[in-house]
């Protein structure tokens, strides 16, 4: 039995396939066994294999994907500062506030920050700080996939259990830096917000729904990118980078996949050898290498020069803003359509 897109092929309209993930994650992701079992990721090839046009985000991907189908274009992420949700506007606070917002996928990335807090611990940096973490509701439903059969089947979810604690536990050192109160107020997992916030170096904060949930920048200072290094996450598009553009934060982001396609790294190299990294106002965000050291040295750069959370952070507005709104990729969008809808007209003519 034909596709879809080969009926829509014979139709002579014009098909476009748009691909934003890598169609096969790893083990890491929290999808892989309901993506194994339905045989999903073999389903998405066999349609790329056969698309009359593929649309996606970066370069890189467009590569993986021109292994089984040259017919790719590239449409980066767009957004539309107009929009409630990308407007700057910034909570107050005594404190710098570091943070990251993002979905229940990233344990292997979050893993590179593990230590982080334990060494700004021993720098006497928290009482300056705050981290923010920004995740899904912990509350609701667990699915239980049997690996034998790929039968799932839903029961309550224990907080214990969920990623979002395993996050918390990097974010906090495993609850050390938070007071007795605050930790107990954290295992509770409930959504009210702790009273003494304010002097707290950690705050969770639930998500928005996804129509609001880039609101949640507001609440922090300096936006933290960590990616570990597999093919998922190569393929993956920029849009933390551009989100953190858009909402004016200093961004300390991985050298790595997505994250090397718009960032200039603000460090220069000095003949002082008592302090190999100086900053000299170019750059438009820390790039960090795989490891913990270089973390842990760019997060206490920023704590303890504030000035260069500015600098950067208009370094990269000013990288971002155009060639990422909603107006300049809509106008790439719709070029690419009219071109290829007068490609398939004069194929049809020939």
């Amino acid at each position: 039995m034909p596709s879809l897109l080969e009926k829509l092929k014979s139709m002579g309209i014009v098909t476009i396939m748009d691909l934003d993930d890598y169609w096969a994650p790893g083990q890491h992701h929290p999808a892989y066994l309901i993506i194994k079992n339905s045989k999903m990721s073999e389903k998405i090839l066999a349609n790329i294999k056969i698309a009359e046009n593929i649309t996606t985000t970066t370069d890189v991907f467009a590569s993986e994907i021109g292994k089984y189908n040259k017919k790719v274009f590239v449409l980066p992420n767009a957004i539309d500062p107009t929009e409630k949700q990308y407007t700057p506007n910034p909570e107050k606070s005594d404190r710098i506030r570091i943070g990251w917002l993002g979905g229940s996928s990233h344990l292997e990335d979050l893993k590179l920050l593990s230590g982080l807090v334990n060494k700004l611990k021993s720098d006497g940096l928290m009482d300056k700080i705050q981290f923010v973490l920004c995740g899904f509701d912990l509350r609701g439903n667990v699915t239980m996939i049997d690996p034998k059969t790929g039968e799932q089947t839903q029961r309550p979810i224990k907080p214990m259990e969920s990623v979002w604690y395993e996050y918390e536990k990097i974010f906090t050192d495993n609850y050390s830096s938070v007071s007795e109160g605050y930790k107990k107020h954290l295992l509770s997992f409930t959504k009210d917000e702790y009273h003494d916030i304010a002097n707290e170096p950690y705050r969770r904060v639930w998500t928005k729904p996804v129509s609001t949930y880039a609101t949640n920048y507001n609440l922090f200072d300096i936006s933290l990118a960590p990616l570990a290094d597999n093919l998922f996450n190569k393929v993956k598009s920029q849009l933390k980078v551009i989100e953190s553009a858009f909402h004016k934060k200093a961004l300390i982001a991985q050298d790595f996949g997505p994250y090397q396609i718009d960032l200039v790294n603000a460090r220069v190299k000095s003949l002082d050898k008592n302090n190999p990294v100086t900053f000299d106002g170019t750059g438009n965000a820390y790039l960090v290498n795989n490891n913990a050291k270089e973390w842990h040295q760019f997060v206490k750069r920023l704590i303890n020069n504030p000035e260069q959370i500015e600098i950067l952070s208009n370094n990269l507005y000013n990288t971002i803003k155009d060639k990422y709104s909603i107006e300049a990729v809509s106008k790439q969008r719709r070029e690419l359509y009219l071109s290829l809808l007068k490609e398939k007209q004069n194929g049809n003519i020939q």
